[in-house]
């Protein structure tokens, strides 16, 4: 596949995700902060954001495991979790942890069972879209092209 051809691909691909809800803008103002002097800032943080999601994931399912449920705990955890995938985009995960937090307030395990599960869900949806974006402009540099960048008006 030739430069050009990859290049409104990874536009195309991109536009999707935000059609879809499973980006917001913030994803493109994390992308506008990387430049020449930090080519792969946005890839460092979004493997960040999947490090500390997958703890958080982890550290809610044992909360929830526990005979006595500390709900106080889990929605802290749900807290964080809402921040960091506010702060990279991933709309439908931060979505997600909104509705999961009312659970939280009333202290209801079974919604709060459900709630992870889709969490769960979503989390994995985007990070698999993610890493397939990642690809996608790790082969254009490959064959010689430039990322493009995103407009905020599509």
């Amino acid at each position: 596949m030739e430069v050009g051809q990859m290049q409104r691909r990874l536009i195309e691909y991109t536009k999707s995700l935000f059609m879809e809800g499973i980006l917001d803008d913030q994803f493109l103002q994390l992308q506008q902060l990387q430049d020449e002097s930090n080519p792969d800032f946005v890839v460092e943080v979004v493997s960040l954001f999947f490090q500390d999601a997958e703890k958080l994931l982890n550290d809610i399912t044992r909360a929830l495991d526990q005979q006595s449920v500390d709900f106080t705990k889990v929605d802290a955890h749900v807290h964080q979790l809402k921040g960091s995938s506010a702060s990279v985009g991933a709309q439908r995960v931060k979505n997600g942890c909104i509705a999961f937090r009312n659970f939280c307030e009333e202290q209801n395990v079974d919604g709060s069972l459900r709630c992870l599960q889709q969490i769960k869900q979503e989390y994995y949806h985007v990070k698999n879209k993610l890493e397939a974006l990642f690809r996608l402009e790790q082969q254009i540099v490959a064959a010689g092209g430039s990322v493009p960048m995103m407009e905020l008006s599509f």
